[in-house]
C-alpha cells in the first residue's frame, strides 16, 4: 500500500507594491497553523499596513508528523517564511487544547491542571503555553506539539517569536469590533470544520466557545442551542458572521431560515488594507487579522 502523499495548495496570495524584502526587519510576520488549512500576514510597523497575504490548504494529513514535514516543505520552498530578522513573528495555533481563565486565578506552575480539565495532554509530545487578553484581563492555557514548537523557535531564534491560541485572537478581535455596536449581537466565526461563538456586552466576554461540525445541520444547531442559553430572540437578535461563508453559500441559505437578522462583520481597524485586497471579503480571515491584537 503506498503512503499518503501530503499536498497543500495555494488558495489565495496577494502582496501589496510596498512590500519589499529588503525591509523584513520592520515588518512582523503573524502566521496561523491548523491542521487542515494555514495562513500567513506580513504588517508594517510604520503604518499598520497589511502588505502580504497568503491562505493555504493542507490536504492528505493523517498525522501530525505528516503536518510538520509538509509544514517544512511548505517553509522551504517559501520566499520570505525562513527569513530569521523579523520585528517580530506571532504564531497562533489553532487546536481544541486550552481553556481561559481570568488573569487573577492563573498561576504559571498550574498550566497544566487548567487544561486536563478541558483536554488530555500528552507531556510526551506536548507542551502547555498561556497567552493574555489583555482587553478584558485573562488567560489562555493550550497545548502545543514540542516538535512544532521547537522547530519554529530554531528558525526564529533571531528575532521576537511569541505564541499565542486561535481562541485568543478572536477574543480580541471580537472585544475591539463591540465598541462599535449599539446593541450587543451574537457573533459567529465559520472556521474550516468548526465554529466558534462569542457574546461581549460593554467589552466584556460573556461567552465563547468552539463547536466541531460534522455535518451541515451542526451549525444552525449549536447557533440555536446558544442564542436560547443566552436569551436571545432567532427571530429579532442580530447574529455578526465572519469567517468562509457568503451570501449564496448553502451555510447563509440555511441560517436565515431560522435566524432572521443575519449581517456580516468587517475587518477589524488596527490594520489598513490597500485597494489590492479588495478581492478578499471584508468578514474573512479576522481570526488571522486580529492576532496583531495581541500581545505578549
Amino acid at each position: 500500500m503506498q503512503p499518503t502523499v501530503a499536498i497543500y495548495k495555494l488558495v489565495k496570495k496577494i502582496k501589496d507594491d510596498r512590500f519589499d524584502e529588503e525591509n523584513l526587519h520592520q515588518y512582523r510576520l503573524l502566521i496561523q497553523l491548523g491542521v487542515r488549512d494555514f495562513q500567513v500576514a506580513v504588517v508594517a510597523e510604520s503604518d499598520q499596513r497589511l502588505l502580504f497575504f497568503e491562505d493555504y490548504v493542507l490536504g492528505n494529513l493523517q498525522t501530525h508528523e505528516q503536518l510538520l514535514e509538509l509544514l517544512k516543505s511548505l517553509f522551504e520552498e517559501h520566499s520570505v517564511l525562513q527569513a530569521g530578522f523579523w520585528k517580530s513573528v506571532k504564531v497562533s495555533i489553532k487546536n481544541n487544547k486550552f481553556c481561559q481563565l481570568p488573569a487573577g486565578l492563573f498561576q504559571s506552575d498550574g498550566s497544566i491542571d487548567y487544561l486536563n480539565f478541558n483536554a488530555k495532554v500528552k507531556l510526551e509530545s506536548e507542551m502547555v503555553l498561556s497567552c493574555k487578553n489583555q482587553s478584558i484581563d485573562s488567560i489562555t492555557v493550550f497545548a502545543v506539539r514540542k516538535d512544532l514548537h521547537q522547530w519554529l523557535s530554531e528558525i526564529y531564534q533571531n528575532t521576537k517569536l511569541f505564541f499565542f491560541h486561535q481562541s485568543s485572537a478572536l477574543i480580541e478581535g471580537i472585544i475591539a469590533y463591540s465598541h462599535q455596536v449599539a446593541t450587543p449581537p451574537l457573533y459567529i466565526y465559520v472556521d474550516r470544520f468548526k465554529l466558534h461563538i462569542l457574546s461581549v456586552t460593554k467589552g466584556n466576554l460573556i461567552y465563547y466557545n468552539q463547536f466541531a461540525i460534522n455535518q451541515f445541520s451542526d451549525y444552525v444547531k449549536y447557533i440555536m442551542l446558544v442564542m436560547k442559553n443566552l436569551g436571545m430572540d432567532q427571530q429579532k437578535s442580530e447574529v455578526l458572521l465572519w469567517g468562509y461563508i457568503g451570501r449564496k453559500s448553502p451555510h447563509y441559505s440555511e441560517f436565515v431560515k431560522y435566524i432572521r437578522n443575519v449581517n456580516f462583520g468587517h475587518r477589524p481597524n488596527n490594520l489598513g488594507f490597500g485597494y489590492m485586497f479588495d478581492e478578499v471579503q471584508e468578514h474573512h480571515f479576522f481570526d488571522l487579522y486580529s492576532i496583531d491584537l495581541l500581545i505578549d
